[in-house]
């Protein structure tokens, strides 16, 4: 199982030294990868945590892909109805491009009512938006040039496609992870409640006469005990996880770099 972890690019911890530890820290131990959430507008009320402070994902990653060489990097999970198609399609481009292709886009429908409302987005079409811009984002990797709202152009660079893997529990999301996803990246480590899900992704898979799917969840083992944390990386293999986004709370770095330890020495 490829095992890695979320940068906190929110709160406290999103300052640049404490992100630029974190990110080297991940690479150093030998870990696979590193993700990093999104949110872009926070209610006051909704602000725990966090303080509403929170980076944007796409200009975070570029940032870390310039200070490591190895590691994996992804989004856990880049909200597609917040953002303009094209605009989004040319970040996402860039920060592969620039990153030696390691960028792995992990992908949802956002769920937040006062963020849809301060982007001025309607949320009952969150579904429809996210399916229009996986569309969009398969023309725009397959060729050089493409047609936008009748507008020959040239999409360039064009690295190659990142990994999509999509979020969600609901038979709308598996449904789209089929369709049009490299995976499916569920919240949560508790096998029972992946299991069902899972059986659920199988049987859509059969139906499209697709291969199995990778699972990427984002979650957590115990790290505090590292006994029982390996029987659950146990548990998810065999359940068919394929890769574990372990979370970690922190504020400063060194809370952060002794659970990286815990989690790297799991390999």
């Amino acid at each position: 199982m490829r095992l890695g972890a979320v940068i906190r690019t929110m709160g406290p911890a999103s300052n640049p030294g404490t992100v630029r530890t974190c990110a080297r820290a991940v690479e150093e131990a030998g870990l696979d990868e590193l993700w990093v959430v999104d949110h872009i507008a926070i209610a006051p009320d909704d602000a725990e945590g966090s303080g509403g402070r929170y980076l944007d994902p796409l200009t975070a990653l570029a940032w870390i892909a310039g200070m490591t060489e190895r590691v994996g990097i992804g989004t856990a999970i880049l909200n597609l109805p917040y953002r303009p198609p094209l605009p989004t399609a040319k970040a996402i481009a860039s920060v592969q491009e620039l990153s030696g292709g390691r960028l792995q886009l992990g992908v949802g429908v956002g769920w937040m009512e006062a963020e849809f409302r301060a982007l001025g987005v309607d949320r009952s079409r969150r579904g429809r938006l996210t399916d229009e811009m996986l569309d969009f984002l398969e023309r725009c990797f397959a060729t050089d040039e493409l047609i936008v709202n009748d507008q020959p152009m040239l999409f360039l660079p064009r690295p190659k496609k990142p990994p999509i893997f999509v979020g969600g529990g609901s038979d709308a999301a598996l449904a789209r992870a089929v369709r049009a996803g490299d995976g499916w990246m569920p919240m949560g480590g508790n096998p029972a409640q992946l299991a069902p899900r899972i059986e659920r992704l199988r049987e859509l898979e059969r139906d499209a006469g697709r291969t199995p799917l990778e699972i990427i969840v984002l979650g957590g083992v115990a790290l505090d005990d590292p006994t029982r944390a390996r029987e659950q990386l146990a548990e998810l293999s065999e359940l068919g996880v394929t890769r574990l986004a372990q979370g970690i709370r922190y504020e400063e770095p060194n809370a952060f770099l002794e659970k990286i330890q815990v989690l790297a020495a799991l390999r």
